[in-house]
């Protein structure tokens, strides 16, 4: 999930980091107590002769919990169902999955199938580790799911695998905490949402903050880069520029997005070391953006009042502007290494382009229901009405608040994948913490963002 916090369950998840280089011998030395086994499969790398049937190898990071357990269900089906192909499943936690792409490719080790998270597909295809999709597998991609996940799962253009999750963000909210506040609904612009953000702020008589009004948090990439880029994108900026070269962020609409944040900070309406993720399910929280997964962590952790959660869309500037938000994903692609593409591909059209009536009757691809199962989403839009309308899954049940999230799926602006996306993002990151914390102005933040980002993007991979 964007980026997946799912992995150590709903209410921890982790963002990506930057992976370094590793040699060959430490690979080696670490390698084996880091990979984790899971699904059916014959014990060996196959040829496809008769008794001695291909095994693909997919690397992911399902490696525990339900995640595991959500994806040995359709493996197993495979495993079952064909006797000339068999798939094995492998997977460490996320945290390593980058590192353990690029190594084991290095040491000609690489599975089959890769399941990355997308801001890394850049990354990954100037490596040489990620093969383009066939004309046929592009097309029934580019005909099956929504342009934001069609545009994470692409590389220049082309496209290189089947998206599987993908999160959409969207403004939480507490309408307790508005109602008290004598507001009727949730924001819409940002002049609106300071408005609110100010209104709903509380304090004790020492000063001290007992509930945020808007939830900026340094907590983890996700949240601190994610809810930046949804302001970011909703007023019509973008991160890097379109050519992959160079930032975009020092722009009237970056500078617009690092004000308003700059100010909530500053009057007290936003307190960044907070950990949102347990601040706003116990109301001290009024406000915060973040991806639509939380959705069912919610509803687990707050029980019934989780009727005071509303979900809108990101706030515009101004009223009446087009709509835009984040969106971040992963996908299912094929490894340059692989010494059976053809079957990998047949395997990943079975595994998210095939629809089965299994479960609820409700007719939706295997990878869509394994997602849903989980309380997640992928992007195709008409699977998720199926299911999430037939109840299916943590979100399930009609919920409202998917709503949004799902429309988003429309209008969401993918994360840039360019070579140096991940170290990108960890520098803006860098560079938000900053301005939040007053270690740098609005302007310096800006500049210092470009310089940085810039020298990142540019360079040779």
């Amino acid at each position: 999930m964007t980026p997946s916090r799912r992995i150590k369950g709903l209410s921890n998840r982790q963002s990506p980091r930057a992976a370094g280089p590793l040699s060959r011998r430490r690979f080696a030395l670490a390698l084996p107590s880091a990979l984790l086994a899971s699904g059916c499969a014959a014990p060996h790398r196959g040829t496809g002769r008769p008794g001695d049937p291909i095994v693909l190898t997919v690397l992911s990071h399902y490696a525990s919990g339900e995640l595991k357990e959500a994806l040995r269900g359709p493996v197993d089906e495979w495993n079952a169902t064909h006797d000339r192909v068999k798939v094995r499943t492998k997977a460490v936690e996320f945290t390593d999955l980058l590192t353990t792409f690029m190594v084991r490719q290095a040491a000609g080790q690489g599975a089959d199938i890769l399941h990355p998270y997308c801001l890394w597909n850049g990354q990954l295809v100037r490596a040489g580790v990620l093969r383009p999709a066939p004309a046929e597998h592009a097309e029934e991609i580019r005909r099956g799911y929504s342009a934001a996940a069609v545009g994470a799962a692409s590389v220049g253009g082309r496209v290189y695998g089947y998206p599987t999750e993908l999160q959409t963000y969207a403004l939480y909210y507490n309408k307790r905490l508005l109602r008290a506040a004598g507001l009727d609904g949730p924001p819409r612009t940002w002049r609106e949402l300071e408005e609110t953000a100010y209104r709903t702020t509380r304090r004790d008589r020492y000063g001290n903050t007992l509930v945020q009004g808007f939830g900026l948090s340094t907590y983890d990439d996700s949240t601190t880069v994610g809810q930046t880029l949804a302001l970011l994108n909703a007023a019509g900026g973008t991160f890097v520029s379109a050519d992959g070269r160079s930032t975009a962020i020092d722009s009237p609409a970056g500078r617009a997005v690092f004000d308003l944040e700059h100010r909530l900070v500053a009057e007290g309406a936003s307190s960044p070391g907070v950990n949102v993720y347990r601040a706003f399910p116990s109301g001290q929280v009024a406000m915060v953006i973040s991806a639509g997964w939380w959705t069912g962590s919610l509803k687990t952790l707050m029980g019934t009042d989780y009727r005071d959660v509303g979900v809108a869309p990101v706030p515009l500037p101004e009223a009446g502007g087009e709509r835009a938000t984040l969106c971040t994903g992963f996908m299912l692609g094929v490894n340059t290494a692989s010494a059976h593409p053809r079957e990998a591909w047949e395997f990943l059209r079975w595994l998210n382009a095939e629809r089965t009536g299994r479960g609820k009757g409700a007719a939706a691809t295997r990878m869509s229901a394994l997602q849903v199962s989980v309380g997640s989403l992928t992007g195709r839009a008409d699977d998720m009405r199926t299911l999430l309308g037939a109840g299916g899954g943590k979100g399930g049940g009609g919920d409202p608040n998917l709503r949004p999230f799902l429309d988003a799926l429309a209008y969401a602006v993918p994360e840039p994948n360019v070579p140096g996306a991940q170290r990108a993002k960890s520098l803006l990151r860098k560079n938000i913490e900053a301005l939040w914390t007053g270690r740098r102005s609005v302007e310096e933040a800006l500049r210092v963002t470009r310089r940085q980002v810039d020298q990142e993007v540019a360079r040779s991979w």
